[in-house]
């Protein structure tokens, strides 16, 4: 059974059309208007070992709030369409990962019961131009639309971009380790037979 999406969202505030393929091999085309977002992006495709496709469009010149926000938003759906009923995933994954001086780690449940708990100070109110807090926008919108639990946590780092760079990456190691297929469990990873 492929594990694919594809999923259109349109607001008076955005436009965003996304591709997802769980099983891919880490390529992307990522275009979003918003630089260091797409550098983000392609980068948790890479590291998640899943392909994908997004083309935004947003009021930018407000500011990139509503597209990072939404483009958190629809790729979380579309997470939550490409895993369907969940049957044999690992559903957990966590990761430690270190970015020159920074280190984060991120544990994630696709349980279905969305929470993110987000522990991560910046040095600076910007990372080049784009606006730091939205990092924890964009995984709240993502949690909240997975219907997943995440973690996320910097445990040290100097360099706002190394930190969120880490917090990305390791995000997406864990969860890439938390939708992968476990053969020795084929079925729904919980006691209560639905997730």
């Amino acid at each position: 059974m492929e594990r694919k999406a594809r999923i259109e969202r349109n607001t008076q505030e955005t436009r965003v059309k996304l591709e997802l393929n769980l099983d891919g091999k880490g390529e992307s085309s990522i275009r979003t208007g918003v630089g260091f977002f797409d550098h983000m992006l392609t980068l948790f495709a890479k590291h998640a070992c899943l392909d994908l496709v997004v083309e935004a469009e947003g009021d930018l010149d407000v500011d990139a709030h509503h597209t990072v926000e939404d483009v958190g938003i629809v790729l979380g759906r579309a997470f939550a369409a490409a895993l369907g009923d969940k049957m044999g995933i690992r559903r957990y994954g966590h990761w430690t990962l270190p970015m020159e001086e920074s280190l984060a780690t991120a544990a994630v449940d696709f349980g279905g019961r969305p929470m993110l708990v987000f522990q991560a100070d910046f040095p600076h109110a910007k990372i080049g131009d784009f606006d730091a807090e939205l990092v924890a926008e964009f995984w709240q919108a993502f949690a909240n639309n997975a219907a997943a639990n995440i973690h996320l946590r910097l445990h040290y780092g100097k360099n706002g971009h190394h930190i969120a760079e880490s917090i990305f990456k390791a995000a997406a190691r864990a969860i890439r380790q938390a939708v992968e297929r476990d053969p020795r469990a084929p079925g729904i990873p919980s006691t209560k037979g639905v997730l």
